[in-house]
């Protein structure tokens, strides 16, 4: 089982081409590569424009912070202005983004159509951190204080690695804040318990 736990103060915010905003990775697989099958990340959106298209790729969109957005999908407008609701649609169709009455943070889930298969759902209270065999889930915290207890899940000592090095505990919860994120492969990283919501993720094979 291989588990990372992801820093949010560790991002470095990349900015856009058109200066309508930046960019965080949360997570991608393969690590660092340009033909990821899946990533996730956060964007900070200050205006309105165009979104990049990306060939043969879907999308989740989850705006966590502001009033929403009306996505213009091939044409087609898409009104996303529900708190924390995961909005499909295809990476490879012409988008425009525009402000419903100010700044956003979505959250963006990106997956290679026909290769891998993500799911994303918003949770709250203790839900318990599954990965299908061969794939992975994510959880993003959107509040401070929540606790990935192992107690029960995990076998004494199983590394986990924040920020490069090895880190052992057995069965202590492991705090995350607001927007930092587990990953966690080919096993239940354990029970994740939240002071108010977080976004899940799991990717699988197709």
């Amino acid at each position: 089982m291989s588990v990372r736990v992801l820093r949010a103060a560790d991002r470095t915010p990349v900015p856009w081409k058109n200066g309508g905003g930046l960019t965080r990775e949360v997570a991608a697989a393969p690590d660092g590569a340009d033909g990821s099958d899946w990533r996730v990340s956060l964007a900070d959106v200050t205006a309105d424009g165009p979104f990049s298209v990306f060939p043969g790729i879907d999308r989740t969109l989850t705006v966590v912070e502001g009033p929403g957005m009306d996505l213009v999908v091939g044409g087609e407008h898409h009104i996303v202005d529900e708190p924390l609701w995961p909005h499909d649609f295809p990476g490879d169709r012409p988008t425009d983004g525009f402000l419903l009455g100010g700044p956003v943070v979505n959250l963006n889930v990106m997956y290679r159509r026909g290769r891998t298969r993500a799911e994303t759902a918003v949770v709250c209270g203790t839900v318990r951190l599954m990965s299908p065999p061969g794939g992975a889930v994510l959880a993003l915290s959107l509040d401070d204080g929540a606790v990935l207890d192992g107690t029960g899940t995990r076998t004494a000592g199983t590394d986990v690695r924040p920020d490069g090095t090895d880190l052992r505990f057995e069965g202590a919860g492991l705090r995350l804040d607001r927007y930092d994120a587990v990953l966690a492969r080919d096993a239940s990283p354990g029970v994740l318990r939240t002071m108010g919501q977080a976004v899940v993720v799991t990717f699988s094979d197709v």
